[in-house]
């Protein structure tokens, strides 16, 4: 599952006692906020077997990356939620500060292609229940983007 350690962008699961441990990478922090949303829908579902038939968009803030990258995924948790809905494809448009009342905030805006979950033809994984601050981590490492975060399950 996800892409090789070596590539360029990708994602992998990672040993955690009760919980789905994610780690993603990218080559911008747009390809990485991609790459977690992916593996937070792979958990859940073969996200290949996902057809990109319903877009939704997005556009979230939050107080810092880590704060942004929770409310990203935890905004589409709350479609696949209210609306059965998995998701297969990300696109991160722009990744950007902006000041609000004299408080600086990250924001982004993107969209997510997929389609209402069907049994017939999805394979039902695991049951994500919450997004966490638990291991959540986001760090740059030479010209890549790393984070990681801990899927409640």
């Amino acid at each position: 599952m996800g892409r090789t350690m070596g590539s360029e962008r990708g994602f992998r699961f990672g040993e955690h006692t009760a919980d789905v441990l994610i780690e993603g990478w990218g080559r911008t922090l747009e390809e990485l906020f991609e790459e977690m949303a992916k593996a937070m829908f792979e958990v859940m579902t073969d996200t290949k077997r996902v057809e990109p038939r319903i877009k939704i968009h997005v556009e979230v803030c939050g107080f810092d990356l880590e704060n942004l990258l929770y409310r990203w995924l935890e905004e589409l948790l709350y479609h696949h939620d209210s609306k059965n809905l998995v998701f297969s494809k990300f696109e991160v448009k722009k990744i950007f500060e902006k000041s609000v009342d004299g408080e600086k905030e990250v924001c982004l805006e993107a969209d997510a292609w997929g389609e209402e979950f069907d049994r017939s033809r999805h394979e039902p994984r695991t049951v994500v229940k919450a997004v966490t601050y638990a291991q959540m981590r986001i760090w740059r490492e030479g010209d890549v983007w790393r984070a990681t975060t801990v899927l409640d399950i």
